[in-house]
């Protein structure tokens, strides 16, 4: 079904703030799509609109981009901030505004929605309340009057801009457009298209059991009277390595070899040596921050393999320290972390003792 003077927005932008997981719920995974592209994709297979738009953190409007075709508005702190922002890229009458959260909201409440198109300012799916409802103080509600508000919900475009310019505090459009003036419709909702919220629901699909894998490499040169780190360990030297960090090769290597896997980027996109942030951090906490970006997506590290390229100093008694930290850092059993040391039989600048180079994979799996 074709709807030229709809736009379709997919909220996604939260922060996931009560749901206990370390992946962010919209990037759980539905096979191998996070779970916003999962929603995106059952609604799109059956309505054709004017436009989709994808809310995203700011943080995250660089990956949708890069992984979707869709168009992308940057979220707010709220739902009515997100909102805000994608309706600036609205030219349609009408918008359908969805949640990710809702991904698995069938087919037919949204073509009951759609289909009362015109008659009201803001039409959304509703559920009747069947369990007794109290306040705090113990007194009852009247649950016939009770309804369970969910979405998608359809507005008209200039009316909810309106609404959003004159009121805030309201957590869905229909809600915001009531209290504008505005009228409000409401046809028949599932149990279904429930939200997730806390984790406890149960997911649409398991994830992929896919492994994906990725390759990095780092080279510096030897610096005088800097400490020399590899793989977040210390090693005796009377030189370091040069760069706008700690110089560990190793970690560098890793963290573009994760990166890669999860198909996320690099080092230097993630880390710039432009940011006087990373000015001689310890490469140790950028892997640990590349950990945690890569879990919120949904990824988890199943294994690494190092080798370093050094003509000096001798690695050969670090190597086992070596392994261990990586393991710590990357919360792996120590046999699913290796580190190998070679030689270039003194050919080019490693062989000359210009400095260090490391080459590393990485195995990333789908989270739980």
């Amino acid at each position: 079904m074709k709807f030229s003077d709809v736009t379709f927005i997919l909220m996604s932008a939260g922060n996931s703030a009560r749901f206990r997981s370390p992946v962010k719920k919209q990037w759980l995974r539905v096979g191998e799509e996070p779970l916003w592209e999962f929603a995106a994709r059952r609604v799109l297979a059956e309505f054709e609109f004017a436009k989709t738009i994808v809310t995203a953190t700011p943080a995250e409007a660089r990956i949708v981009r890069a992984i979707s075709d869709y168009e992308v508005a940057e979220g707010g702190e709220t739902r009515e901030e997100s909102l805000r922002n994608a309706l600036t890229i609205v030219e349609s009458e009408w918008v359908l505004v969805a949640d990710a959260a809702r991904a698995l909201t069938p087919i037919e409440v949204i073509a009951r929605v759609l289909a009362e198109k015109g008659a009201a300012d803001s039409i959304a799916p509703a559920l009747k309340v069947v369990d007794t409802i109290v306040t705090e103080d113990g007194e009852a509600a009247d649950r016939e009057k009770l309804r369970r508000v969910q979405t998608p919900q359809l507005s008209r475009a200039a009316a909810l801009r309106e609404a959003l310019a004159a009121k805030s505090g309201f957590s869905d459009e229909t809600t915001l457009i009531a209290a504008f003036g505005g009228k409000v419709k409401y046809v028949e909702g599932d149990e279904l298209a429930g939200k997730l919220t806390y984790g406890g629901e149960i997911a649409p699909e398991a994830p992929s059991g896919a492994a994906l894998i990725g390759q990095g490499f780092d080279a510096h040169a030897f610096e005088a009277g800097k400490p020399l780190r590899l793989c977040g360990v210390n090693v005796p030297s009377d030189f370091g390595l040069k760069a706008h960090s700690d110089g560990d090769a190793a970690i560098h290597a890793l963290i573009d070899a994760i990166l890669g896997a999860a198909g996320l980027g690099d080092i230097g996109t993630l880390f710039p040596d432009s940011d006087q942030t990373y000015k001689g951090i310890d490469s140790a906490e950028l892997l640990a921050r590349t950990v945690e970006m890569i879990t919120r997506f949904g990824f988890k590290v199943l294994g690494a393999d190092i080798t370093i390229i050094a003509e000096k100093p001798h690695l050969e008694p670090h190597k086992t320290l070596m392994r261990k930290n990586l393991a710590r850092l990357l919360a792996l059993r120590y046999e699913r972390v290796n580190v190998k040391a070679t030689t270039t039989e003194k050919m080019g600048f490693t062989g000359r003792g210009e400095g260090i180079a490391a080459q590393a994979i990485a195995v990333l799996g789908y989270h739980n």
